[in-house]
């Protein structure tokens, strides 16, 4: 008989105890797995969603809730802000780019973003049927949303005020789907796209203000003529937002600052506000981690525990497996399997129900933004499997040394 088949029914000879190191070893890698893929994929959606983006304008308030509302959709804004003002600081010599955003309104809880063509340069997009938005009430939506609310070219759809819910219906205006975008895996697959005047349009504006976004839009230069007339027609129009990028590596220094002390409005930068994001979000992750290790520590002392107690009742049978053939390495090889049968098994149902926990987890999120899911794998997940096999060794090495240094005749003459 085999070492391997010999270890496997030397472990389940007691399925209760072989049961409980492999769940607490699953427990243990079960948790480190979702801290894994859920800290990796926030991280990775933060750096996906704000890596062109120097810096956000918003209204006074916290600098983490207009980065949230205003690059990860997933906090309401802090208020509005002048669109007058809006342009003066777009038309800044630090600015390379500035991006209007409009905020306010919902479809089932997919938030409708009112911007401009800047928007499609900030993050590259890409149609796979239809075209971009450029009437007022046209919009192109991304490629889950197109997915989930079971949208196509030439449909038509009501928003609602709110960024959530979906009481108050604008029903005295319909959007018309133009385009979807191609996916791009950030943020704007969850987004309907439209321009800043159906915004101002769906909240009672009216037909002549609406228009003036064509000669206002943030970004566009004007002659002097054109900002006295520009002045006027835009007196009390406001956007959410702007996503600014920077024109120079001054700008940095400048910019921020000139924001901050000499307007009424607030920067952030979402470098520095997404590193805070994490680092408040890394304080839990590792605690977590080190109650799963510490789960992880107490499944190796039970395994070594198992398999001591294990070979004083079967030293007998070792000793007879001794008079029969079998080497001392064999015997060590045969312990040293049982120790990494139960850590092995352990570590993949922990890593299945990890995915499986995550899975669900993604599945009951609100948000659609920070979705979540179990359905992929990391490469650092391979060093799960290597701590189980470590473990398993760690746990098992002293057992099989003494099952090495076992003196045959003195078990025999006992028995």
């Amino acid at each position: 008989m085999s070492p391997l088949k010999i270890s496997w029914k030397s472990l389940w000879s007691k399925p209760l105890s072989a049961w409980l190191n492999i769940m607490l070893i699953a427990f243990g890698t079960g948790i480190l797995t979702i801290l894994l893929l859920a800290s990796t994929q926030i991280e990775e959606k933060l750096n996906n969603n704000s890596k062109d983006i120097d810096l956000v304008v918003g209204a006074k308030g916290s600098p983490l809730q207009l980065i949230l509302s205003s690059i990860y959709y997933i906090d309401f804004p802090t208020g509005n802000i002048p669109l007058k003002e809006a342009n003066e600081l777009s038309r800044s010599p630090f600015v390379k780019r500035a991006t209007p955003l409009a905020l306010g309104d919902n479809y089932n809880g997919v938030r409708i973003v009112g911007t401009d063509s800047n928007f499609v340069s900030l993050y590259g997009l890409k149609t796979q049927s239809g075209k971009f938005w450029s009437a007022n009430f046209e919009a192109t939506i991304g490629a889950t949303v197109a997915k989930e609310q079971n949208l196509k070219v030439g449909d038509t759809f009501f928003g609602a005020h709110g960024l959530t819910e979906v009481k108050d219906v604008h029903d005295h205006h319909a959007y018309k789907v133009v385009g979807i975008l191609a996916p791009q895996q950030n943020v704007t697959d969850n987004l309907i796209l439209t321009n800043v005047a159906s915004i101002w349009k769906m909240h009672d504006e009216g037909e002549h203000e609406a228009a003036a976004v064509a000669h206002g839009e943030p970004g566009h230069v004007h002659t002097d003529d054109e900002h006295a007339e520009e002045a006027e027609s835009l007196e009390g129009k406001e956007i959410t937002a702007l996503l600014i990028q920077y024109r120079s590596p001054m700008s940095v220094a400048m910019f921020p600052r000139m924001v901050n002390q000499m307007t009424s409005l607030q920067s952030a930068s979402p470098a520095m506000e997404s590193t805070r994001l994490f680092s408040l979000i890394g304080v839990g992750v590792d605690t977590l981690q080190w109650f799963a290790v510490l789960i992880m520590l107490i499944a190796a002392i039970s395994v070594f525990v198992n398999l001591y107690n294990s070979l004083k009742e079967r030293s007998y049978d070792l000793a007879i497996m001794r008079t029969l053939g079998a080497s001392r390495t064999k015997l060590f090889f045969i312990v040293i399997l049982e120790g990494l049968l139960l850590t092995i098994a352990g570590t993949i149902v922990g890593l299945v129900l990890g995915h499986f926990a995550m899975e669900i987890i993604g599945h009951y999120q609100e948000s659609s933004q920070a979705k979540l899911t179990g359905r992929i794998f990391l490469n650092s997940e391979l060093y799960l499997l290597l701590a189980g096999l470590a473990i398993g060794i760690f746990a098992s090495i002293i057992p099989a040394l003494r099952a090495y240094r076992s003196n045959i005749s003195k078990i025999l003459a006992k028995n």
